[in-house]
């Protein structure tokens, strides 16, 4: 279990599990692609072989519980505090078990709480892992329609003509998420006996035999996989494994042999493997107009798209294009949601979430309800995104204007240029209550304070110019005061839903809420000299109606600049 192979074992098919969906492993999404961080000194090129002797380290340096804070993390891993505190905050929004301390730890209490080692060892093994490339757009044309063939950033670097191809990666679709999954799971497949020789305890014995895991380091594993199209339910992943299921809860389980947990996982992975493989076959060999079990809301408004159509996974919102749409939760059928290549249209996303991704957007503007976990914003151009979260994450973004209640610093990765972040400046009647439910808490506002890390992301699957790998990235810029104004959600969007929120629950600072006190006053002298025009009382109203209505998108179009 030390060097990666090629090819990994594949059993035969007589031997494989059956492919019950339920039944079926499956790669968690979240630390794939919310916890891969571009920190140089956290990618292994061995990682095996660091972190196999990295392991003894931390344990070292560990409480008497196994965990770590900041401090010992920095330390162990030769990075900055900073760098740690990103880690540890990082894990807690990927980490696979709400009963996590470090899940629940409130923002001061994160260091104190710390990180199992396991875990850690876990997120740093992945750290290894190359995204797919994006792959294009079926309708090429349509593409070329909403996006402008030149930006004012073309060209602006061309000695990295790698970094160009990252930028235009805008103009592309993401992976299908049965794409996704299969290289998931294929990265998985190779590095497996790798992953679980970081788990495994030594015991008496001879080779392969004095590796074993026991139930409580199995469940680790509950990181990487799950089973199940909704990720178990809240079931033990120990319960699906037949060495572990149905054990006295009065008795420990005994420790199984790790070859005999690789042996067994590899089969299940090698199941679902060929499960997505018939799954296309069947989608490319089908009628043409069978549906996409993969992606819920594809190249189409949302409007024509049946919830029957929905297998897994998160809501996707796509190519909406010049057009409104607003969705509650009802209308999301998990707590995930990824609005994809969508162009100069106003989306609402009024509910609480787990996570949230935004990709391939241009001129758009995107209000998010409360999101618990993480919020990743990747290849977008000209995009307002309006959110309250617990950590966002910024990538390959352009001219992009940012409206922050976030508990984390906004960490900016990639090539970004003409990035603005601003303090939160919207509610809904149901915000407060939808904050409560994900746990992000309104005393806490960190977005004037991004964290920008590197221009080049190592984990994109790309070759890049020598030189530039430590280069880092265009942080943003503070939104000047005096172009700030609240966002107005209209009633037709959120009054349908009552709720106890009537105002923006982040206090705002001085700076922008002394703008909004100018804003507001220079309005009532506006409304002043209107009623002491001699103008009839009808062309009075409808001359102020328009007033109003005009300097509201003055103000808010002061914002794009």
């Amino acid at each position: 279990m030390t060097e990666p192979t090629d090819q990994s074992p594949s059993p035969s098919s007589s031997s494989l599990p059956p492919k019950d969906p339920i039944s079926l492993i499956h790669p968690r999404r979240e630390p794939f692609e919310h916890g891969l961080l571009p920190i140089p000194k956290l990618i292994f090129s061995d990682p095996i072989q660091t972190l196999i002797p990295l392991k003894q380290k931390l344990l070292q340096s560990s409480s008497p519980s196994n965990r770590l804070n900041s401090s010992a993390i920095s330390e162990s891993l030769q990075i900055s505090i900073d760098h740690a505190r990103l880690v540890l905050d990082t894990l807690a929004s990927v980490l696979h078990s709400d009963s996590d301390p470090l899940v629940n730890a409130t923002p001061h209490d994160v260091d104190s709480v710390g990180v199992d080692v396991l875990d850690l060892l876990l997120f740093l093994y992945i750290q290894s892992y190359k995204r797919l490339l994006p792959r294009s757009h079926k309708d090429s044309a349509a593409v070329a329609d909403v996006w402008p063939s030149t930006s004012a950033f073309d060209g602006y670097l061309s000695a990295l003509s790698p970094l160009q191809l990252v930028r235009s990666n805008s103009r592309r679709f993401m992976p299908s998420q049965a794409d996704e999954e299969a290289h998931q799971l294929s990265y998985l497949q190779k590095h497996l006996g790798n992953i679980l020789s970081l788990l495994a305890e030594t015991v008496e014995g001879e080779g392969e035999e004095s590796l074993v895991l026991s139930v409580e380091r199995f469940e680790h594993l509950g990181f990487l996989v799950h089973f199940g199209d909704k990720g178990s339910e809240g079931i033990q992943l120990s319960q699906h494994a037949p060495f572990f299921a149905n054990s006295d809860p009065d008795m420990p389980a005994v420790p199984v042999p790790a070859a005999q947990v690789l042996d067994w996982i590899l089969q299940n992975i090698a199941s679902s493997l060929e499960n997505i493989s018939e799954r296309a076959s069947l989608k490319e060999n089908g009628p043409s107009g069978a549906s996409d079990p993969d992606v819920a809301m594809a190249d189409a408004s949302t409007s024509s798209v049946t919830k029957a159509s929905i297998s897994r996974g998160p809501s996707y919102i796509e190519g909406i294009s010049k057009s409104s749409i607003v969705k509650q939760a009802s209308d999301l059928k998990g707590s995930s949601v990824k609005v994809l290549n969508s162009h100069e249209s106003v989306i609402y996303i009024l509910a609480p979430l787990r996570y949230a991704t935004i990709y391939g957007c241009s001129d758009t503007t995107i209000v998010l309800g409360a999101v618990g976990k993480a919020v990743r914003v990747e290849h977008c151009e000209r995009v307002q995104l309006i959110t309250v979260a617990k950590r966002v994450c910024i990538a390959n973004c352009r001219e992009c204007l940012f409206f922050f209640g976030v508990n984390q610093r906004p960490l900016i990765v990639g090539d970004n240029h003409k990035l603005q972040v601003a303090p939160y400046n919207t509610f809904y009647s149901q915000l407060g209550e939808h904050m409560s439910e994900v746990g992000v808490e309104a005393a806490l506002n960190r977005w004037d304070e991004p964290l920008a890390l590197g221009v080049v992301d190592p984990h994109d699957s790309l070759s890049h110019p020598a030189g530039v790998s430590d280069v880092q990235t265009e942080t943003a810029t503070c939104l000047d005061p005096d172009q700030f104004t609240n966002f107005l959600i209209p009633n037709w969007v959120s009054g349908e839903f009552p709720g106890d929120t009537d105002c923006n629950p982040f206090p705002l600072p001085d700076a922008y809420l002394a703008s909004l006190e100018r804003n507001k006053k220079t309005l009532g002298e506006v409304k002043q000299i209107l009623r002491e025009t001699p103008l009839e009382e009808n062309r009075k109203r409808e001359l102020s109606s328009a007033l109003h209505v005009y300097f509201k998108d003055w103000l808010y179009g002061r914002a794009k600049l």
